[in-house]
């Protein structure tokens, strides 16, 4: 296969962008951490939860954690889409797929009907 026809590979792009996503998802979870840790040390003083959260710095540790998820699950979701299709390309049957990724052969055709939908 060549560089070009790598690089125009959607599953090759959505593999790209979800370690992109987790790049910055650990950036952010790093940062979650320092801050519940420092939460933690204040509450270890006696100070109340509402004094804690109404002082914390917007996005609140929970913010953070929502918004790694979401972007987890969105980039998580556009690879595992793409790499059934691509598998399916190569001719690997669902049931196949469907034990490599550890879900049923139901959630692979929904992986591929979707997949359809967005590109078709």
């Amino acid at each position: 296969m060549s560089t070009d026809s790598i690089q125009q590979d959607p599953a090759v792009r959505a593999l790209t962008e979800l370690m992109t996503v987790l790049d910055t998802c650990v950036t952010e979870l790093q940062g979650a951490r320092s801050r519940a840790e420092k939460l933690l040390d204040e509450r270890q003083t006696g100070r109340a939860w509402l004094d804690l959260v109404t002082a914390e710095s917007r996005p609140l540790v929970v913010e953070q954690i929502s918004s790694v998820m979401a972007s987890l699950a969105s980039a998580g979701g556009a690879w595992r889409r793409e790499q059934a299709h691509a598998l399916a390309t190569e001719q690997v049957s669902i049931n196949r797929i469907a034990a490599m990724f550890g879900v049923t052969r139901q959630r692979i055709s929904a992986l591929l009907r979707e997949r359809a939908r967005t590109t078709g």
